[in-house]
């Protein structure tokens, strides 16, 4: 068994200072802790695995291909491989936990 504590992995992601800590890695599936902050832009691209976004805090809205929703707390969200995908209009500071499958390269 493999556990762990998110306020331990926002304060391993904070020292090494990147938006995204991967903390878990299995032969289907990686894990993660993405973290943007109120204003900033999401920088990223199109992934070739599946994602699955757990909000952990904060607001936001996001766009999916051509689809966009609010998120907060407890939203959950699912991405296919390929499609274009951003958080903006982020209002408060937003944690999330990406689950990647497969894991990502």
């Amino acid at each position: 068994m493999k556990a762990f504590r998110l306020d331990e992995l926002e304060a391993e992601r904070a020292v090494n200072e990147g938006a995204y800590l991967q903390f878990l890695r299995e032969r289907n599936m990686s894990v993660g802790l993405y973290a943007l902050n109120a204003g900033e832009h999401d920088p990223q691209q199109p992934h070739r695995q599946d994602e699955v976004y757990f909000v952990v805090s904060g607001r936001a809205s996001i766009t999916v291909g051509t689809e966009t929703t609010q998120v907060a707390r407890g939203s959950v969200v699912y991405v296919p491989a390929g499609v274009p995908h951003k958080f903006h209009h982020i209002t408060e500071d937003l944690r999330v936990l990406v689950v990647f499958s497969p894991p990502e390269a």
